[in-house]
């Protein structure tokens, strides 16, 4: 996460520039971008580090949701950046002002948008490695600013050869990409906003990881003469819960009954590691165990 924060910093600085140097609507729009890739790095990197910590007494879950918290911060912050950047390109529109030095503020923006590049991609990879919505995220929204940048340089190499070879201005441009980059922003920032509003809403397992937890769980019950009733499943960041019923013999033993869900919860870790599965064991066809039942149970 740390390579996300000093990336930012790098690309700010030099967007920055090259929006100063240039005056274009455009390369402020991509600088102001880069802004919201700063805070959100620095918000990604509290909530993997309080994510990564162990349950305790007044966290007995974990605390996976904080990847969900710092995901919904960025998508606002994405929100807060296109409604600069559209205000600010429209006020463009309306008060043109020329634009300067547009080959070396291109030069400039270049690199930094490769920079975004290598980094947007292993973020990425590594956030599917470790199922880590955060660095997943912070990588998507890395190539997003990517892309954004492209249409912002192609848009300024447009202006900037209708000038030296056609003679003819279209700076107009500017502030029209500036727009579109502002739309795309929005965009992107929905979609982070609604992620996490899912994962804060405890969400099911992906529709591929439910059948192989029910898969793992139907051979061994079925090989016991036994039955799975009800699976429930959520997850939390990079954690995920199952809880489940299964129906086993009124004359099995506690100790017998303990052994099933002890290779129950193995299997699940195994298919998935890092599951946390809670298996509750009922009486087959919802019968009752044989002897009395306690006055203070009944």
């Amino acid at each position: 996460m740390w390579l996300s924060v000093a990336t930012a910093v790098v690309t700010l600085t030099i967007k920055g520039v090259a929006a100063l140097i240039t005056q274009s609507a455009g390369l402020m729009s991509d600088a102001l971008e880069s802004t919201v890739n700063l805070v959100a790095a620095v918000v990604a990197l509290w909530a993997l580090n309080l994510a990564a910590k162990p349950a305790d007494d007044g966290h007995e879950f974990g605390h996976g949701k904080a990847e969900y918290f710092s995901s919904a911060v960025e998508g606002a912050l994405i929100f807060m950046a296109a409604g600069g950047i559209i205000a600010g390109a429209v006020l463009k529109l309306l008060n043109p002002v020329p634009l300067e030095e547009l080959g070396f503020g291109l030069l400039l923006s270049t690199g930094a948008s490769v920079l975004n590049l290598m980094t947007g991609l292993i973020l990425i990879r590594q956030g599917r490695k470790h199922r880590s919505i955060v660095l997943e995220a912070d990588g998507k929204h890395l190539m997003t600013d990517v892309i954004t940048s492209a249409g912002v340089l192609l848009a300024m190499a447009l202006i900037l050869g209708a000038e030296r070879f056609l003679g003819q201005d279209w700076q107009v441009l500017d502030p029209l990409i500036a727009i579109a980059v502002g739309i795309n922003i929005l965009l992107t920032g929905s979609k982070l906003l609604r992620r996490s509003a899912v994962g804060l809403l405890d969400a099911t397992l992906p529709a591929h990881e439910i059948e192989i937890v029910h898969g793992v769980m139907k051979e061994i019950v079925d090989s016991q003469h036994c039955r799975l009733t009800r699976l429930r499943t959520r997850e939390s960041g990079r954690q995920r819960f199952i809880q489940a019923t299964v129906e086993v013999p009124a004359s099995w033993t506690v100790a017998r009954a303990h052994q099933l869900t002890d290779a129950l919860e193995e299997g699940i870790e195994r298919a998935l590691p890092g599951t946390e599965a809670h298996i509750h064991v009922e009486p087959l066809g919802g019968g009752s165990v044989a002897g009395p039942v306690p006055p203070q149970l009944a």
